[in-house]
């Protein structure tokens, strides 16, 4: 690499970092944040923490009802995550350029994946709480449908990535449009899309307890009850088992993915 083209590099990357920085200095002019009254506040913050969210000998006597909550948001995001991955598979093979069937299924496969995706979890809560009512359904095909635009479009992208060689050998011998789907493109693309599971898993568990306490669902109507009512006790504990089950399914999640990458 030449000087001139270091020297441009250079001056782009600064023009970038000036840029940031007046966009990151307007919009704290526009939102009236202050960062040193923020700073100011953490101290007063942490000794509230420290002060209230105490979990007390009584509070472990709720650690069984909270410990089946926390299960039911576990079960439901897999549950979520497994049907929307099965979906996304089926549009992911229609909305790749490497296995589409015609341009239509492609469009709309890919609209599918943008227009679900684009929307935040919290906001298809809000949508189908509407519809469905404040109830586990309502929760479920929140996770559901979010997932289903994320995966839809990692999944279109790992096909896309795959190797032309093998595809391109079988439809020179006349294979079918199955057998070249099963012996070409999910075999190379097969441990990318479980390591997409998984990561969407491990997002939906955390997801999910946004997502109930706004449909009434899980570890997050039980948080969300404990800190209406002031029991800041349980509220430290819930947080304590949501932390942990986060952290050992990450350590499962991980150990999974350096077997089948």
């Amino acid at each position: 690499m030449n000087e001139k083209t270091i020297r441009k590099s250079r001056g782009i990357a600064t023009i970038f970092l000036i840029v940031i920085i007046m966009m990151t200095y307007l919009s704290a002019v526009i939102t009236n944040f202050n960062l040193a009254e923020g700073l100011a506040t953490i101290p007063k913050a942490l000794g509230w923490i420290g002060a209230n969210l105490i979990i007390t000998p009584e509070t472990w006597e709720r650690l069984p009802s909270i410990l089946d909550k926390l299960f039911e948001t576990i079960f439901m995001s897999i549950a979520a995550t497994t049907l929307a991955a099965v979906v996304s598979i089926f549009l992911g093979l229609m909305g790749s350029k490497t296995t589409k069937v015609n341009g239509v299924l492609s469009v709309i496969s890919r609209g599918v994946a943008s227009f679900s995706r684009n929307i935040p979890v919290v906001a298809w809560s809000l949508i189908l709480l509407i519809s469905f009512g404040q109830n586990s359904v309502t929760g479920f095909l929140a996770l559901f449908v979010g997932t289903l635009g994320f995966l839809t479009r990692a999944f279109i992208e790992s096909i896309d990535e795959a190797s032309q060689s093998a595809v391109e050998a079988l439809r020179a011998t006349g294979a079918t449009y199955f057998h070249i789907v099963n012996k070409a493109v999910i075999p190379q693309t097969l441990p990318q899309m479980l390591s997409w599971i998984l990561f969407m898993i491990e997002t939906n568990i955390r997801s999910a307890t946004l997502v109930g306490i706004l449909t009434g669902t899980g570890i997050g109507f039980t948080f969300d009850l404990y800190y209406k009512t002031l029991n800041y006790n349980a509220v430290a504990l819930v947080t304590l088992t949501i932390i942990i089950a986060v952290i050992i399914i990450e350590m499962i999640s991980n150990r999974i993915r350096k077997v089948i990458l």
